[in-house]
């Protein structure tokens, strides 16, 4: 007897369908047989189901069963087909009416008594059954405030096989899981750091408030225990709120690599990614011979944060700067290739030299050795980062200070002020922040008063900037011009924008 019934794989981050049939017939020994570019945890997966089919208490066939993933060209490589090849094993054996198979798709692990364990990319998945026109999902309880999220499809938690069985006989009646946005941001949605928190360094949290108002990159430099950590760690309580939209997204990516908290149905807050300074470049950018996304793509929409930046390799440093120009990025393999998105907002934070310390510090610093440390960080990559900062220790006054300096609510209302200002500005564009304006837009929005011409004339051939720190320049005065709600760009945003270039000259030039 045959059964088919629609289950999902991940290919990247999107859910592929994949047909499961099953056919059992007369065999002089038992054998099953599973075929379809089937990886290493679903060709075990016979073994699990068998033991988990017979301790549910159902009866273990002893045919000859040929189990077929299809398409048979697309690898298959998570457990979570357990469940579907399970119900084909028992509709195929009569033990389960097939007829719900056309309206509803089942994924799941299976553990051995028969109980479903959490699967990776429900969100996709549940998506990609609206896309295939079925009524209804069955997935593991443990995701359903996930997948739950998509609407016009029923989201139907299921705990064990014994559960998903009875449902599609019709004889245990389940209720999709509905979703509730706001009880969800309430649960999910609060930072617990502030702003407040760090003393002084007022100057730096004027450059985050500008990074953030136009998504500008950012670099940090400074001796240790300055608090560049410290502020970076908090970028994201003054970046607007994820929109619907972007929360979805944002979850897709995060639910493919399993990085879903338990209960926690959608990504609420900002990405903020930390990778160690022994990051591979795979585990940056992405890879894998299926390919899975990188540290880039887990922070979009939100912050990717560099610290001890010239101890990264400098070969995997060199692959951010195709993304930080086109917001994505693509894996090539033999088997087919995926394009991941990665609009994230860069904060990279480093010493001046090994010791820690800079030349004006009263430190003995070693020119050679300092040169070679810096040396480590290339000119192209520092181009493509819009906002070069010092960061200086903290003096004793300041720290002993009981007055608290600039919270994150006061910087988020001059960021939300100025994005409005951009919402309105960049309306039915593909580029809606300054960060991220194109060369055309720069020129049709950054409009200069004569003096601010002068100025930035002046500054281009004193500093000798490329073109590429041109348009970041203007992007960034686009920004601050926009923090003080002017719709010209004059001489005073300029030279905020300029100082904030002069650093890489002042260390590397």
């Amino acid at each position: 007897m045959l059964a088919k019934l629609l289950s999902f794989t991940l290919y990247g981050i999107d859910a592929k369908p994949v047909e499961v049939e099953v056919d059992i017939s007369p065999g002089a020994l038992p054998k099953t047989i599973l075929v379809g570019l089937a990886e290493a945890a679903v060709k075990e997966s016979t073994h699990r189901i068998e033991r988990a089919m017979v301790n549910s208490g159902y009866v273990r066939c002893i045919d000859r069963i040929v189990i077929n993933l299809s398409p048979a060209d697309l690898p298959k490589e998570a457990a979570s087909l357990d469940l579907p090849i399970a119900l084909g094993i028992l509709a195929a054996s009569g033990q389960l009416d097939q007829e719900r198979f056309s309206q509803y798709a089942a994924v799941g692990e299976l553990a051995l008594d028969g109980t479903l364990r959490s699967a990776r990319g429900t969100l996709s998945m549940a998506m990609e059954a609206r896309q295939q026109k079925m009524q209804g999902l069955l997935i593991p309880a443990e995701n359903v405030r996930e997948a739950s999220v998509v609407e016009g499809i029923d989201v139907i938690p299921i705990q064990s096989l014994t559960e998903a069985v009875g449902f599609l006989n019709g004889a245990l009646p389940i209720e999709p899981e509905p979703f509730r946005w706001e009880q969800a941001v309430d649960e999910y949605g609060r930072y617990q750091v502030d702003f407040s928190d760090v003393k002084g360094q007022e100057f730096a949290k004027r450059a985050l408030t500008v990074a953030a108002g136009g998504n500008h990159h950012l670099l940090m430099l400074g001796p240790p225990g300055s608090g560049k950590t410290l502020l970076a760690s908090r970028i994201a309580t003054i970046l607007p709120p994820l929109s619907q939209d972007e929360s979805l997204e944002t979850t897709r990516i995060h639910s493919a690599t399993g990085l879903m908290a338990h209960g926690e149905s959608l990504v609420l807050k900002r990405p903020f990614r930390e990778p160690h300074h022994t990051v591979s470049e795979a585990g940056l950018v992405g890879g894998g011979s299926i390919p899975k996304p990188g540290e880039i793509s887990l922070a979009h929409n939100g912050c990717l944060f560099l610290d001890e930046l010239p101890e990264f390799n400098k070969r995997t440093l060199e692959v951010l700067r195709q993304p930080l120009e086109s917001q994505n990025v693509t894996i090539t393999r033999a088997v087919g290739s995926t394009t991941f998105p990665a609009d994230f907002m860069l904060i990279a934070a480093m010493n001046p030299s090994p010791s820690g310390y800079g030349p004006d510090s009263g430190h003995r610093v070693n020119a050679l050795q300092m040169e070679r440390y810096l040396s480590k960080v290339s000119g192209p990559l520092l181009d493509r980062i819009d906002i070069h900062i010092e960061v200086p220790a903290v003096p004793f006054r300041e720290l002993a200070d009981k007055q608290e300096g600039t919270n994150s609510a006061q910087m988020k209302e001059q960021v939300l002020q100025a994005r409005e200002i951009q919402e309105r500005r960049f309306a039915g564009a593909p580029n809606r922040i300054n960060g991220r304006m194109s060369a055309r837009q720069i020129r049709q929005h950054c409009r200069l008063t004569n003096e601010a011409e002068y100025f930035l004339k002046a500054a281009m051939e004193e500093m000798g900037l490329s073109a590429r720190a041109h348009d970041r320049i203007l992007r960034v005065s686009r920004t601050i011009a926009d923090l003080d709600a002017s719709e010209l760009i004059d001489e005073t945003h300029l030279s905020e924008a300029v100082n904030y270039r002069s650093l890489d000259r002042k260390y590397w030039s």
